[in-house]
């Protein structure tokens, strides 16, 4: 039974990194032979170390940072079923968070509130968006509510 979930995984997220790869032109250099090589062709294919230089300001960088993560939320969710892969979806979030030079993605508000732009660029709703909330939030008070902040953005 678990070998079959993980084939689900993998499926969906070669279906994720397709749709990414066909809606933002973006190519992928690994295959994805396993969920957690999924998820790393997932990160590497939303932005290139050169887009992190020293050079952009730091509102660049960390838009950019935002960008990133929810563009990796939605399609990790879009990829994923109701048994989420939370220690996937943290080992994704931590290659982009490394890329950006942010040591501590784990605290940062920027981090939690691209997670919920990435929701609502998934269209979760009602309960599963709560359900996601509370998981991705680990339950933490203050980071459920930079969810919700990144959620209701309209930027």
């Amino acid at each position: 039974m678990h070998f079959n979930m993980t084939i689900i995984h993998t499926l969906r997220l070669i279906l994720a990194g397709t749709l990414i790869f066909i809606l933002g032109g973006c190519s992928f250099s690994e295959s994805s032979k396993s969920f957690s090589k999924s998820s790393k062709s997932i990160s590497k294919s939303i932005s290139s170390p050169s887009e992190w230089s020293s050079e952009s300001s730091s509102p660049d960088k960390e838009k950019k940072y935002q960008e990133d993560v929810a563009d990796y939320t939605a399609a990790f969710v879009r990829s994923s079923d109701e048994n989420l892969n939370l220690e996937s979806f943290q080992h994704g979030i931590a290659e982009i968070a490394a890329k950006a030079g942010i040591a501590n993605w784990e605290n940062n508000p920027l981090t939690y509130r691209g997670i919920g732009k990435g929701l609502r660029k998934a269209k979760v709703k009602g309960v599963e968006y709560e359900t996601y909330q509370k998981n991705l939030g680990g339950g933490d008070y203050g980071k459920m509510n930079d969810i919700q902040k990144g959620y209701e953005s309209k930027d």
